[in-house]
């Protein structure tokens, strides 16, 4: 779990949702609406971290290139080796970094393993207000 500190606090969620490369953009999108969702973990046959696949990437990558969502693979159109964070680091550092690198999405990950994943919409106002503006 990230660390609480005086400087923030935030809920990740500690199942997130866990998809191998090859399943099909189609699939995944399934899976994110159940779920209420906006991005899936993408793993290897090791089950190792080797991607991001994101609402925005459904848009960008697929919808607006004309790619067809049920043959097309999450690798094909996912971030590859997506910045990641350690579940010792606050909560305020998790923002700090996602600021800093553009990114919406932190997944969470102690030695190799997939602990968790944050987004933006997890941290809590005046956390995000001090930091964002």
């Amino acid at each position: 779990m990230l660390a609480k500190d005086a400087e923030g606090e935030i809920e990740r969620n500690s199942d997130p949702l866990v998809l191998p490369a090859h399943t099909s953009v189609g699939e995944a999108a399934r899976h994110m609406e159940r779920q209420k969702i906006s991005a899936v973990l993408v793993i290897d046959g090791d089950a190792e971290l080797v991607g991001i696949f994101t609402g925005r990437d459904a848009v960008a990558r697929v919808l607006a290139r004309g790619r067809d969502p049920v043959m097309t693979p999450l690798c094909d159109v996912m971030t590859y080796n997506p910045i990641v964070m350690s579940s010792r680091h606050s909560a305020m550092q998790a923002l700090r970094l996602m600021q800093a690198t553009h990114c919406r999405h932190l997944p969470i990950v102690d030695e190799g393993r997939i602990v968790g994943l944050v987004s933006r919409g997890d941290f809590r106002g005046a956390d995000r207000e001090r930091l964002v503006g």
